[in-house]
């Protein structure tokens, strides 16, 4: 399963200016202008939203809590920026955010779920997935690398299966190719434990899915985790 990682020049300038705006959007607020520091944040929306979007989508599957995820993760970072600190990339620490703000909406629709019986098939919001999908196949993402597109659904509906962290570090890892590093700082595990749940998370994976190699690149991985 091979993955595109970034560059490490282009992620450490990415990083440089994420932080040049982070510092001045909390100089901002240290002197009460919230209005030019909203301003100045929304640089960095612009820069995360399509990726934010993406993870949370990878989770959520329903564009309109997508939305709402993704909006929720920029405020929560917004209101938190003065906690940023420069040893983590922004972009791991707000990936944290986003998706321990996706996991705690899926324990709440699991809640949900055990009281709601479904009233049938909603076709708009269904279109709406669809087109998503439609959409994020499309992208010159990782994904489109790993995944055959007449069995992109089939390995994604296994992926829902997973435990919570075991699917986060297979989205991260596997599907927006981040190193195992990056991964331990944005779900706050060592890495040890990162590679351990990739492992129990391929594992399952393959069993689900059959003998078929879908994550070939871990295939050494694995053996030597075994």
């Amino acid at each position: 399963m091979a993955v595109t990682h970034v560059a490490p020049a282009v992620r450490q300038e990415r990083a440089a200016v994420d932080s040049q705006i982070a510092e001045a959007v909390c100089a901002l607020l240290v002197r009460g202008d919230r209005v030019a520091a909203g301003e100045r944040f929304a640089e960095i929306v612009e820069r995360h939203q399509r990726r934010a979007t993406r993870i949370a989508y990878y989770y959520l599957r329903d564009p309109a809590e997508v939305d709402e995820a993704v909006q929720d993760a920029f405020l929560k970072a917004f209101v938190n920026i003065r906690s940023f600190r420069e040893r983590l990339y922004f972009e791991l620490w707000f990936t944290r955010i986003l998706v321990n703000g996706c996991l705690d909406r899926l324990k709440s629709r699991a809640r949900r779920n055990r009281w709601i019986v479904p009233a049938g098939g909603n076709d708009a919001g269904r279109e709406q997935r669809d087109d998503l999908d439609r959409r994020a196949a499309l992208e010159p993402s990782p994904e489109a690398t790993l995944l055959q597109a007449e069995r992109r659904a089939e390995l994604m509906a296994a992926v829902d299966r997973l435990p919570d962290r075991q699917r986060a570090v297979v989205v991260l890892s596997q599907f927006e190719g981040h190193a195992t590093r990056d991964v331990a700082a944005m779900l706050d595990l060592t890495e040890a434990t990162v590679r351990v749940h990739l492992f129990r998370a391929i594992r399952s994976l393959r069993r689900i899915l059959g003998t078929e190699h879908w994550f070939q690149q871990e295939q050494a991985n694995e053996t030597g985790h075994a």
